[in-house]
């Protein structure tokens, strides 16, 4: 990765592409796409203060699992990829 990937603009097809990610996930698990992104950015900042990471490719994604809730419904589990770029000591 060099230092100019940084400040490379998205193409307005991988931003439609970002927007309908978040679109699907949402509507899978009943959470709104705002919801999504303030969860996405909350995570982000936190992490930040440990490592750095590149919060631009960072990807969350919520599912329901194979296993069951006490209630006998399907549990929601939360998924991240989020690229570490360095570790702060």
């Amino acid at each position: 990765m060099s230092i100019f990937s940084v400040f490379k603009r998205k193409t307005s097809s991988q931003i439609a592409k970002d927007r309908l990610k978040i679109l699907l996930i949402s509507d899978r698990v009943n959470c709104s796409p705002e919801m999504m992104e303030l969860i996405k950015n909350d995570i982000a900042q936190v992490i930040s203060k440990y490592m750095k990471i590149d919060a631009s490719t960072m990807e969350i994604q919520i599912s329901k699992t194979g296993s069951l809730a006490g209630n006998g419904k399907k549990m929601p589990v939360l998924y991240a990829n989020i690229p570490i770029l360095d570790l702060r000591n």
